[in-house]
């Protein structure tokens, strides 16, 4: 059997190098190469680890001819796209917990120094000063303390700020309410309702187009005078420049920075003030995170390579091939079909049920349910959603799991039905190359196969509806690719599933709302 080959182009511990050595592997660790150097290297290679630097390209991955698997030595995979390697049937998995205990450490030094003004003192001892009334700070002991995002770091850190004696305030829409209330933390719906009350503020949020600039000037105004702000997640959170105006105009006492918009960053608008802590992107550089980080994502590329489920797979994990061939074309469906039913309910929702009909009924559904639930989560990128983890992830968002087999699948030889707080979507595969169609949604017969763009239009039947719909896309240069109507009429309802060209302005769906009277409009991206 010709020998595995797994290259490493950044550095990893040695104890995971090892891992990999032991299992028979050929393991090359190979640094700092340019671009086109990788390239040019990479078409033997069975698998690739990387950490954040090494860019993970289409075109890298139409040069990786062998390439079977992706590990991310760390939590973020935003260096590598999901999507190509997806299509190249590349598995991509991270180490999402490798680095949580370092980063949530790493939150709290940066609030006790901004509290304790602990660098601006050691500054001044080390310029041979004796000043103790330049650096009053503040106690964090009964202080309120706002946490934007309470996944896996936002709990640690409310675990470690409870400890501190502080009140505990968050927003997190897909935080279930049992959680925050076991982390001690009192959530609001509303982010502007936060923002008067809290002495201090620390972020742990995706990188999305609703959180780069989050906070910006308005929102900075609506904070307490004198509030501690802190981003060790991911940069462009706060907007630096309207930061900067507040600190100088000391509506900000201090901030702390350990992300950055550009990395590596060499200057900032916050960089002439002392009282502005910003370190080097080293909230998971210790020791203990580091091993974690090349161990775990070892194992799990061997896991990988072996035919194993990745339990951090982000896209499709590999299946034993019994079970690929029964539910595993499914799993994409089941994606799409959560993806769509996110969008539409727009939160969490309380119970998520997965029907297999027909030919895949017999079959283990738990993969299925993997695939629904990480298309309903898909805001988040941080770990994944895999048959080994759905329903513990699904216990973490407050997520009650129902699944039923159902020998009969009407019309077709099997099915799917995804529903979600009595959300529907119903799925199927269709020709030589399987691909998902939807074959009911919101109780709406219909058959067609979604694309990236898609609008769904709810209204009670009645004449010219389509053609005002059509007149204003066409004015707005939106073209209508494919289209499906379908009808309830004891109610007098009709549903169009309109498959479209390009992204919908904000301004085009405020004018289709205004044109007809509808019961709903989404706007689905896939």
């Amino acid at each position: 059997m010709t020998q595995k080959r797994v290259l490493v182009t950044e550095k990893i511990a040695e104890e995971g190098l090892e891992i990999l050595r032991r299992k028979g592997y050929a393991v090359d660790v190979r640094l700092d190469m340019a671009p086109e150097e990788l390239a040019a290297a990479i078409a033997p290679y069975d698998a690739l680890i990387v950490r954040s630097q090494t860019q993970v390209t289409p075109e890298l991955l139409d040069a990786a001819a062998n390439l079977k698997i992706i590990g991310r030595a760390g939590v973020t995979i935003d260096n590598i796209d999901v999507e190509a390697a997806s299509e190249r049937g590349v598995i991509v998995c991270n180490a999402p917990t490798s680095n949580i205990v370092s980063a949530a450490e790493h939150t709290m030094a940066l609030l006790l120094a901004c509290a304790r003004r602990i660098p601006q003192a050691d500054a001044s001892m080390h310029a041979g000063s004796w000043e103790r009334a330049a650096f009053t700070g503040t106690e964090l002991y009964q202080k309120t303390l706002a946490i934007f995002g309470l996944g896996r770091i936002g709990g640690l850190v409310a675990e470690r700020a409870r400890g501190f004696g502080m009140r505990l305030v968050g927003h997190d829409p897909y935080c279930s309410p049992e959680r925050a209330a076991a982390l001690g933390v009192e959530l609001f719906e509303s982010v502007g309702d936060i923002l008067p009350i809290a002495d201090f503020i620390t972020v742990h949020l995706p990188k999305t187009s609703e959180t780069i600039g989050m906070f910006g000037p308005s929102e900075l105004a609506a904070m307490k005078d004198g509030v501690v702000l802190v981003n060790c997640a991911r940069g462009g959170i706060f907007d630096v420049d309207a930061v900067a105006d507040f600190v100088a105009a000391g509506k900000v006492d201090a901030v702390g920075l350990d992300v950055y918009e550009e990395e590596p960053c060499h200057d900032s608008p916050l960089h002439e003030f002392d009282n502005a802590l910003l370190t080097p992107h080293i909230a998971a550089v210790t020791r203990e995170a580091q091993v974690r980080a090349g161990t775990q994502i070892a194992e799990y590329v061997w896991e990988g390579l072996e035919g194993s489920i990745v339990p951090t797979a982000i896209n499709a994990a590999p299946l034993p091939p019994e079970v690929m061939d029964a539910v595993g074309p499914y799993v994409p469906a089941c994606q799409m079909a959560g993806r769509v039913i996110g969008q539409i309910l727009g939160s969490t929702p309380k119970v998520l049920r997965l029907e297999a009909m027909g030919a895949v009924a017999d079959a283990d559904p738990a993969i299925l349910l993997a695939g629904a639930l990480d298309g309903l989560l898909a805001y988040r990128r941080i770990g994944a959603v895999s048959a080994a983890n759905a329903l513990a992830v699904a216990d973490r968002h407050g997520i009650r799991v129902e699944c039923e087999a159902v020998p009969e699948a009407g019309e077709y030889a099997s099915a799917v039905r995804v529903t979600a707080d009595g959300v529907e979507v119903g799925v199927t595969l269709y020709g030589a190359n399987q691909a998902a169609r939807v074959v009911s949604l919101l109780g709406y017969k219909i058959d067609i196969a979604p694309a990236k763009q898609t609008l769904l239009f709810e209204y009670v039947d009645a004449p010219g509806r389509i053609g005002a719909i059509g007149t204003i896309l066409g004015e707005a240069g939106v073209n209508i690719t494919t289209m499906q109507i379908g009808d309830k009429p004891a109610e007098q309802c009709a549903l169009v599933f309109m498959n479209v060209e390009g992204e919908v302005p904000d301004e085009v769906l405020g004018r289709l709302r205004e044109a007809i009277d509808l019961k709903n409009l989404w706007y689905i991206t896939l």
